[in-house]
């Protein structure tokens, strides 16, 4: 009863009221412990470490909110459409968990203003709001509970920052368009990725290369192997056309004559 009183008395008052304003600007609620979302907004290049090296930072706050959403996507879609197949539900759910769509409802619900962060600009426009979003759900997981984050994720979110239309007509899985047109028409694909180990240990580039019958026909780059080669794939997409098909066939025809 006397927490009912004193939680708003925090917003504007207490030594964390600017905590307490951002996470109710974002979510519209006072949390009960904010340590958590203190915690949510630090990414690893800001680390502070403890006197026994531990560092303290917000993966492991990522780690239980990438579980948390993957479930409310999951729940929202089954029941938003009723008369869908689990590979559409699949293949959806894939595209808003996904690191382009996490970080744009990051900024959407201006979390990008407050993540304390130390990376560079590159890695941060790629990744980071999208690690802390994932991050600051697995607070709210832990500080209200399972059912509240599904209602806050899916009414206060997903229904207003949300285009589902939109993603359901976007094309997003270039590398699996890419291999279904290879096997269709007979030709031997190979996606030859790896990483550079001299670019830093805490945030490793990934590199591939797309070989069509032996033949490199693109190129691509990410933070992980399976963005690096979505990105390949998606350098050689423009000729996946129906109407383009036979440029990229004369193109490796050429290169193998």
């Amino acid at each position: 009863m006397f927490d009912f009183i004193l939680r708003p008395l925090r917003r504007n008052f207490g030594r964390d009221k600017a905590y307490y304003k951002v996470v109710d600007d974002m979510f519209g609620f006072i949390p009960n412990n904010i340590e958590l979302y203190k915690l949510a907004l630090i990414h690893k290049s800001a680390s502070l470490v403890l006197e026994d090296g531990r560092p303290i930072n917000n993966e492991r706050l990522e780690f239980l909110g990438d579980a948390v959403i993957e479930a409310v996507t999951s729940d929202y879609l089954f029941i938003e459409y009723p008369d869908r197949d689990e590979g559409f539900l699949t293949q959806l759910r894939s595209k808003i968990v996904s690191r382009q769509s996490l970080n744009e409802l990051a900024v959407k619900i201006g979390l990008d203003r407050h993540v304390i962060s130390n990376a560079s600009t590159s890695i941060t426009q790629k990744h980071i709001y999208g690690d802390a979003f994932e991050a600051m759900i697995g607070a709210v997981y832990l500080d209200q509970g399972y059912e509240f984050t599904n209602r806050l994720l899916i009414n206060r979110i997903y229904f207003q920052a949300l285009n589902l239309d939109e993603l359901t007509e976007s094309e997003t899985d270039f590398k699996s368009r890419l291999i279904e047109w290879c096997q269709k028409n007979r030709h031997k694909i190979v996606f030859r990725t790896g990483y550079d180990k001299e670019y830093s240990a805490n945030h490793p580039v990934f590199y591939s290369t797309v070989l069509v019958d032996g033949m490199e026909v693109g190129h691509g780059s990410g933070d992980s192997k399976k963005e690096a080669e979505q990105h390949a794939a998606f350098s050689v997409a423009q000729y996946m056309s129906d109407e383009q098909c036979a440029t990229l066939l004369d193109r490796v025809d050429k290169l193998t004559q």
